[in-house]
Parts: C-alpha cells; sequence; structure tokens
C-alpha cells in the first residue's frame, strides 16, 4: 500500500517533484565539481612538489642555517690566476657544495633510526663551475702634458698604459651526488629515464653519469657520450627527463665519486626521508628536530606554502571560497526543499484529512510524506551526480593551465641551490634563489568517496524536506479536510 500510494503520488505531482529534485541536484553538483577540483589541485601541488622533493620523499633533513660571526665574512668562491704569458690560456675548474653547508654522512644513520622512518638516504648537491680565458698586455705610451716638450720637468715625461685587460669565460652546471644502492629515494626519481639506463647499485666509485634532458640537449649529449666533471671524464649512460618543471640538477652521478671529486669526504648536504606512515609526518619531523640537532627539517606542507602563481590562487578558491559557497547553495536546497514540501503539504489538507478520518495513524501519514520526500531527494541525487561528474569531466577535458612558481632554494639543498649559470657565477651561500615556474594542466578527478558524499547529501536533503512536510501533516486534523469540503 505504501509503495503503491507513493508512485501514484509522485506520477500526480511531477512538476512539484522536478522542482524539488532540481534544487538539489544544483547543490548537490557544485559539491562534486568543488570536491573534484580540490583533489586536482593537491594532485597538481604533489606534482610540483616531486619536481623538488623526489618521489616518495615526505620531508628532507639539511644543516641549519648559522649565522655569521660577527667581522666575519661570508663564504665565497675565490679564483685566482697569474699574468701569464701574453695570450697564454688559464683556466681554473671546480666543483663545490652548493651553499656550502653539509652534514656529516653519519647524520642519515642517526635519522634512518627514528621512530617512524621508513627509510632514509643521502645525497650532495655541487655546482661545477669552470673559469677559462687569458690576460693580454697593455702598452704604455706618452702622457700628454707640459712634459712632453722636453724642458718643462727636465725630460722625465709620465706614462699611461693603453690597452690590454683580460677576457674569461665561465661555464656552470649543477651536478647531484646519488646514493645509488637507494635508487627509489631522492630528486632522480622525479626524473623518467628516456635513454639508456640508471645507475647499478655496484657503480659506488663509478665514472658513470644520468644527463637531464633539457641540460643534454643543450649541450647536444647522448647516450655513449662523456660529460667532464672537475677535469674528470663520466660516461653518460642514461637520460633523463623531469616529470614537472626543470629537474634537481644537470647532471647525476654516484655520491661517493662526487664527495671525492669536490673534497667533501664523508659530507652530503641533504637526506630524502620516507616515514612509515604519511598521516605521522608531523610526529617524525618533531622526533629528528629534536634528536638530531643542527639540522632543519622540511617536510611537503612546508614547501606547499612556498607555492605560489595562479596554482596556490585557484587552490585558495577551491578550499575556501569554493567550499562555502557549496555550504550556501546546499543550505538553500535544503531550505527551499522544505518550504515546497510542506507547502505540498498544506495544498493536500482535504487528502491527509480524509486519510486521518479513515483511519490513518498521523505517524502512517507522515511516513508517507517523509518517504515522498525521499525519493524526490534520491531524484535530485541522480540528476545531481549527473550533473557534477559532466562538469568535472569538462574541466578535464579543457584542462585549463596553472602556473606554480617556488624558490629554488626551498631548504633542500643545504642552504639554497646556487643561481649558477652561462655568463654568471653562483651567488652566495644564503642569497635569494631564483624562482621556478612550471605549468600544470588541471584535472578534476572525482573520487568513489565523492559519489558517496552526494548520495548521502541527497538522502540528507529529502529527510530535511520530510521532516517539514511530516510535521505540518502530522498536525493536521480530521475536521480540517471537513471544513474544506464545498
Amino acid at each position: 500500500m505504501f509503495l503503491t500510494y507513493l508512485r501514484r503520488e509522485l506520477r500526480r505531482r511531477r512538476k512539484a517533484a522536478l522542482v524539488v529534485a532540481s534544487g538539489l541536484a544544483l547543490g548537490i553538483a557544485l559539491v562534486i565539481v568543488v570536491t573534484s577540483v580540490s583533489a586536482g589541485m593537491k594532485q597538481a601541488q604533489a606534482r610540483v612538489l616531486e619536481s623538488l622533493y623526489g618521489l616518495g620523499t615526505d620531508m628532507t633533513v639539511t644543516k641549519a642555517q648559522e649565522q655569521p660571526e660577527e667581522g666575519e665574512a661570508p663564504q665565497r668562491p675565490r679564483f685566482r690566476f697569474d699574468a701569464g704569458e701574453e695570450g697564454e690560456e688559464q683556466s681554473d675548474d671546480r666543483l663545490m657544495v652548493q651553499g656550502f653547508e653539509t652534514l656529516g654522512a653519519s647524520t642519515v644513520g642517526k635519522v634512518a633510526g627514528q621512530e617512524g622512518v621508513a627509510d632514509a638516504v643521502g645525497g650532495l648537491s655541487l655546482v661545477n663551475l669552470k673559469i677559462s680565458g687569458s690576460f693580454e698586455r697593455g702598452e704604455i705610451g706618452a702622457a700628454p702634458g707640459p712634459g712632453a716638450g722636453g724642458d718643462g720637468d727636465g725630460g722625465r715625461g709620465g706614462g699611461e698604459i693603453r690597452g690590454g685587460g683580460a677576457d674569461f669565460g665561465i661555464e656552470s652546471f649543477t651536478v647531484y651526488g646519488t646514493d645509488v644502492t637507494e635508487p627509489a629515494l631522492g630528486p632522480l626519481t622525479s626524473s623518467a629515464l628516456t635513454e639508456g639506463r640508471t645507475f647499478e647499485s655496484g657503480e659506488t666509485d663509478a665514472e658513470v653519469a644520468v644527463v637531464d634532458n633539457a641540460y643534454a640537449q643543450r649541450e647536444d649529449l647522448a647516450v655513449g657520450d662523456e660529460v667532464s666533471v672537475k677535469g674528470t671524464e663520466f660516461e653518460i649512460v642514461g637520460i633523463a627527463t623531469a616529470d614537472s618543471g626543470s629537474a634537481a640538477a644537470d647532471v647525476y652521478i654516484p655520491l661517493q665519486r662526487a664527495q671525492t671529486l669536490s673534497d667533501s669526504e664523508d659530507e652530503i648536504t641533504t637526506v630524502y626521508v620516507r616515514a612509515e606512515d604519511s598521516q605521522a609526518i608531523g610526529a617524525v619531523k618533531s622526533a629528528i628536530q629534536k634528536n638530531v640537532t643542527g639540522t632543519t627539517v622540511t617536510t611537503s606542507e612546508d614547501l606547499a606554502a612556498t607555492v605560489s602563481g595562479s596554482l596556490s590562487t585557484a587552490a585558495d578558491l577551491a578550499s575556501s571560497v569554493g567550499k562555502w559557497l557549496s555550504v550556501v547553495v546546499l543550505a538553500a536546497a535544503f531550505l527551499v526543499a522544505g518550504l515546497l514540501t510542506s507547502s505540498a503539504v498544506s495544498r493536500r489538507v482535504r487528502e491527509f484529512g480524509t486519510l486521518k478520518a479513515l483511519g490513518w495513524k498521523s505517524g502512517r501519514v507522515t511516513r508517507q510524506v517523509v518517504g515522498e520526500a525521499v525519493v524526490n531527494g534520491l531524484l535530485g541525487g541522480a540528476l545531481g551526480i549527473a550533473l557534477g561528474l559532466g562538469g568535472a569531466y569538462l574541466i578535464t577535458a579543457l584542462s585549463p593551465g596553472l602556473t606554480a612558481e617556488l624558490a629554488r632554494g626551498a631548504g633542500l639543498s643545504g642552504g639554497g641551490r646556487m643561481g649558477a649559470g652561462p655568463g654568471g657565477g653562483p651567488g652566495g651561500g644564503g642569497g635569494a634563489a631564483a624562482a621556478q615556474s612550471i605549468d600544470i594542466a588541471l584535472t578534476a578527478p572525482v573520487a568513489l568517496g565523492t559519489i558517496g558524499l552526494a548520495v548521502g547529501l541527497a538522502v540528507a536533503g529529502g529527510l530535511v524536506a520530510g521532516a517539514f512536510g511530516g510535521w505540518r501533516a502530522a498536525r493536521l486534523r480530521p475536521a480540517d479536510a471537513l471544513s474544506r469540503v464545498a
């Protein structure tokens, strides 16, 4: 009887049911779109952070920044050249630690021993800087003046140097010493191998290198060629392409070999850490800070705060304005559905009054009204899910471009990545880091949890509307129906 009466009443009041369902559908669709866009923002942000951190890395440990003592000059590279023979080519090739700040290699073991740490691996971030050129001698010529005539100062004329000078060029690229025994952790994991092979576990001191694809194209390098690092030739065994943005380094070599060439025996710049539980990263960070002194721990959450650009702006809008807008629209949809249901009950006074006169209890009338409202809510949920999925698909299909800007020296390489490039030397260890811009295509993935949320909202909307109508129906009396009989 309940289902028969329910089906008949919904068929009779199709327009009213459609109005209620449409209002709920709009709110539910908005929730699905906002939730999926927020998930897409998190995925985009994760891809940006992976370009700095490396896949699977939850945090990094670097040497804490130390304030120089009063009167102490900051560390800077110095190059000295003799005058030498005229036109003689001179050069100086150096491999220096980026930021000039290092940790002992034993720090890796200390970090790995902390509770909650699943794995830890060390790395050495370097810059190879080569300066080459020559000096040209100048010529001494007579200086113009009264003494040039012969009797002004007894024939002792002055002179000046004309011409000459120095012409030196600068070549630089970044080098990363990677622990070849731990290939699953560190910044190289944020690049995909596109040619050749990666390191083998036995190549701890081998003269082999993996080169970033952008650097290989710029220098016209291929697998099998050689790249010179501080005068040592390394065979290129693989070329890797960064998944997003620029790579952590131009050239990757085995850590032990990098330590030897840079005179950094048993030293590293960064410890890359993977936690056992991603939900306990805060506790792991606190444990490392407490037990491994003189270090700075940077998590993905810390790095996320450094991301700016349209990605950050869109993420803020999705997480704040979008969620509040969803709440307001849902509240309005629930309220409208309740009012419409209550209004429909008011128009059915004679019907419900007559049913009560025939023996229907107030509870049975209320259940009938609530049942109709829940069905309307489920119908609105189905429409809302369809609209929400369509909106999410449209966003993914269009893939609007977003830009993420972040500082390269975000606590990953012991004081920041040195800004070395053609025509310019490395910056100071504590100087401002150059900004990196990454283009990200936005997607809007819809999870099963989002669909479940939509169904829950549909049922909740139906119950809210049914509560309005049921309360109104429960107060009706058979006399109310009889009073309206013509």
